[in-house]
């Protein structure tokens, strides 16, 4: 099972009492499909799978199959840092037709390389031989990472895991991923505003993308994604600037002031994390979305002006990039982008 293309991580939307929208989340999965769309990725760490109970998990999976009914590709999220914890999702997963499965490193715990390697994926991976495993590389948020010799080790062992998710920013570490696995195993950037140049490196050669930014443009990602497979180079440029600002506000640092308990006030800088600002970002516009269960929650105005300002730079240079959300979901983007109370609502 070769993987190529665009994936959406989806975000999981919420209702005003923090309870799935499953409603929305239908909507928005039928979205991606009429975009062109490879696939969908429910639950992964935009599902705020970290948030959800087991139950809520299982059935947001179950949902999404239901509603693709074969017209793309599910990927499920069923990661944790726990083996058997993983391996009871991913049978669930499994028994309700997903397609292939999205493992993050075992984070917290960090267990090396060799016992991911050994005591993590080849545990799920002989369990489940006719399901693709991709391994979910993001030292930055599991704070343990397997090595490209592991994943080489790995997929020459069990053909079935044969893709890889890259978050690493490592561009070295994906050139060696690829000359240790060769041409038919797939890289899929797991960093929006990195997809083009993995794409288009030829030490690196990426296949597609797991994208948070689908959520709101899917098929200007998808057809970026097919342009550089297909080697038309400057359309894939074209389209990758055309989203550019966007894939700039997955994650959002902005300086906000603290008042210290002397009366004192400082700056500091805040770092908001995916999935608060897309979500802000499909909220404002008018997408299922809702806020994001707590710990996460609500951006200060600084972020929300940063999110805000990305769109409204997509909508004044490339208005054709946002025109399918504007048109599938009844909205009017111009307007929304110009009402103060909509990003005020958002703002903490």
């Amino acid at each position: 099972m070769k993987l190529q293309g665009a994936y959406t991580a989806l975000v999981t939307p919420m209702l005003d009492d923090f309870s799935v929208d499953w409603d929305g989340l239908k909507k928005n999965v039928e979205f991606q499909i009429s975009q062109g769309i490879t696939g969908v990725v429910p639950v992964g760490t935009t599902g705020e799978s970290p948030t959800l109970d087991w139950q809520e998990h299982g059935k947001v999976i179950e949902n999404t199959i239901e509603v693709v009914g074969k017209r793309c590709q599910v990927i499920a999220g069923t990661g944790s840092n726990s083996t058997s914890e993983c391996i009871t999702s991913t049978k669930h997963a499994a028994d309700a037709g997903a397609d292939a499965v999205l493992l993050v490193d075992c984070y917290y715990n960090g267990p090396s390389s060799r016992e991911l390697r050994d005591h993590y994926y080849a545990e799920v991976a002989k369990r489940f031989p006719n399901l693709g495993l991709i391994p979910y590389v993001i030292p930055g948020r599991s704070g343990t990472v397997i090595l490209p010799e592991d994943i080489a080790i790995l997929a020459a062992e069990f053909p079935n895991l044969c893709t890889v998710k890259e978050a690493t920013g490592d561009l070295g570490r994906m050139a060696r991923t690829r000359a240790l696995c060769g041409k038919d195993f797939s890289i899929l950037s797991g960093d929006d505003d990195l997809t083009y140049t993995m794409l288009t490196n030829p030490s690196v050669m990426a296949n597609g993308t797991i994208s948070v930014v689908t959520n709101v443009v899917p098929a200007a990602v998808a057809q970026m994604i097919s342009a550089a497979l297909a080697g038309d180079t400057a359309k894939a440029e074209k389209l990758a600037g055309a989203i550019a600002p966007l894939c700039g506000v997955v994650t959002v640092k902005v300086e906000n002031e603290r008042t210290l308990p002397n009366g004192e006030t400082v700056k500091v800088v805040d770092r908001y994390r995916n999935p608060v600002a897309i979500k802000t970002l499909m909220t404002g516009l008018g997408m299922p979305s809702g806020l994001c269960r707590m710990p996460l929650g609500k951006m200060s105005r600084a972020g929300v002006e940063a999110v805000r300002s990305a769109a409204r730079a997509t909508w004044e240079m490339n208005p054709e990039v946002l025109a399918p959300v504007e048109k599938f979901y009844g909205i009017d983007i111009a307007a929304r982008l110009a009402d103060d109370s909509v990003w005020q609502a958002l703002t903490l």
